[in-house]
């Protein structure tokens, strides 16, 4: 029976590794990295804060896979959709002004599969 047991626990912890090991990073991680750029977005801000840029550099330097990107670019994609029109134009910019090149435009219409 404690065999039983414990495979069963060796299969569940299997089965919720697994998704982890495509991508090691999180949406949680992508809001945690960006949280510093909500001010700007928002109009509170007239130029992009140093943490804001910091938090880019950082998640950038942590999106290493392409597994890793296709998270990140969803993550943004679900958080564009609840930025003002007004902020949209902001957050397209911001890797920009952080001095990091990305390969799409920040928006709600985001086609993170390619």
């Amino acid at each position: 029976m404690a065999a039983v047991k414990i495979a069963c626990l060796a299969l569940c912890i299997i089965l919720v590794a697994a998704p982890a090991s495509e991508a090691a990073i999180g949406c949680g991680q992508v809001v945690g990295s960006l949280s510093q750029c909500l001010n700007y977005l928002r109009g509170g801000a007239t130029a992009v804060p140093p943490a804001c840029c910091s938090g880019v550099r950082s998640l950038n330097s942590m999106a290493t896979t392409r597994a890793d990107r296709q998270v990140v670019c969803n993550c943004l994609k679900s958080a564009a959709s609840s930025v003002p029109a007004s902020g949209l134009s902001k957050a397209a910019g911001i890797p920009g002004k952080c001095g990091v090149s990305i390969p799409y435009k920040i928006s709600p219409s985001i086609d993170c599969s390619k």
